[in-house]
């Protein structure tokens, strides 16, 4: 592993919605029945709907699903069914970013279904169910995590500096079924790539994140970030997501959860325009300022300007007022509603990443980039995402020399 700089970078893949007011921060109740980790989430229920809309989307990986299958048909204990799980669970991930390179097919798709029925095979399966909850729960956490590409992440090409990109999942497939989502592309398409510039190399490692409140609330973007600014010392975390027309570099993200719209379970958190929630982290409340600034390198980025416009968002909602704020200043006696970046789970991967580094690396570049939205799946439009975005990494890794 290289001792020169390092960079990371982490794309979310949410669309900015919604933004509300404020009264005493308190979480509310999930949306729905009392969570079971044996019991099949929403988003594994729209596994036969998605084999009839997207039949080819989900053949892509039928023969790992299929091996998976049997192999936990064959285990008797937690000790081998932990190892069908890592196993799987890291292989998914590698075949998924291997496949798209080969297909060319700037898909996310493949994984996110993939994942999903392999967790449904998983609770299905008669040892799994025979577990206590506590012992279900950490074996769905540890294939969440590896199919994500948490154990991918090897920075072993010697190169000045490392870039990290971490997408999110399809959503608001209830809408759409045949949704994708051009961060989470991103992550496996540049996965393990190399850049030069200027007599410099970049390597790129990436990780994908769900749309899901719960797991924000359990820490796991704490646990995927917080080594990158601890022990790795990277020199750059950026996070990405899917929102607006145009290419917007978010500012100021903010505190609070705003938007009504559920995730990918159609859990909602009781946030209104009226009610702003405060997210938890693990037991908690999360602490932290109403908002807080980014440090990207603005202006190099704002030098990539095609084929889609990019912007220096500064526009945020507070309680009294929505306007572009000019400084951190401005916002500090400000109550949030919304953040440059919107309400929802993107604009709070943005937030609690600049928690991190405001606790352990305050020098370190780091914010957030909505990509331009898209409607299903539109694999030209993915490519022209996908190449502009990484003309904007590699303009901003040159200002860290």
């Amino acid at each position: 592993m290289s001792v020169g700089k390092r960079l990371v970078l982490i794309f979310s893949s949410m669309l900015v919605l919604s933004w509300p007011a404020l009264a005493e921060p308190k979480p509310s109740e999930p949306s729905q029945n009392k969570y079971s980790p044996s019991k099949l989430t929403v988003e594994e229920l729209r596994i036969p709907q998605a084999k009839q809309a997207l039949p080819e989307v989900m053949a892509i990986h039928q023969a790992r699903i299929s091996t998976f299958e049997k192999q936990l048909q064959q285990v008797r204990n937690f000790t081998a069914l932990t190892q069908v799980i890592l196993r799987h669970g890291h292989a998914i991930w590698q075949e998924a970013a291997q496949s798209l390179i080969d297909s060319d097919d700037y898909d996310d798709r493949p994984l996110y279904w993939a994942r999903l029925q392999m967790l449904a095979a998983l609770k299905n399966s008669k040892t799994f169910q025979q577990l206590f909850s506590m012992q279900q729960e950490e074996l769905l956490w540890k294939f969440e995590l590896l199919s994500r590409g948490q154990q991918d992440v090897k920075f072993d090409k010697k190169t000045t500096y490392k870039i990290l990109l971490t997408g999110f999942d399809p959503f608001h497939l209830d809408k759409n079924i045949d949704q994708s989502n051009p961060s989470g592309v991103a992550a496996l398409a540049l996965d393990n790539a190399f850049l030069s510039l200027d007599g410099q190399s970049v390597e790129i490692e990436t990780l994908i994140v769900p749309v899901r409140f719960k797991d924000f609330d359990q820490g796991m973007i704490e646990s995927l970030l917080q080594p990158y600014f601890t022990k790795e010392k990277v020199d750059m975390i950026i996070t990405v997501s899917m929102g607006r027309s145009d290419f917007d570099l978010e500012r100021f993200p903010s505190l609070r959860r705003s938007s009504k719209a559920p995730d990918n379970n159609n859990v909602f958190t009781g946030a209104t325009a009226d009610n702003p929630i405060v997210p938890m982290l693990k037991q908690a409340l999360l602490k932290g300022d109403e908002f807080v600034e980014f440090s990207l390198p603005v202006n190099a980025m704002l030098s990539v300007q095609t084929p889609f416009k990019v912007n220096d968002n500064r526009t945020v909602t507070t309680l009294n007022k929505k306007f572009a704020a000019k400084s951190l200043a401005e916002l500090k006696r400000e109550t949030s509603v919304q953040g440059s970046g919107g309400g929802y789970l993107s604009n709070e991967i943005s937030y609690r990443s600049l928690l991190l580094r405001n606790s352990y690396q305050p020098v370190m570049p780091v914010g957030h980039i909505h990509t331009p939205r898209m409607s299903g799946y539109n694999r030209d439009q993915l490519e022209q995402i996908v190449k502009q975005l990484k003309t904007m990494l590699t303009k901003a890794s040159v200002t860290l020399h």
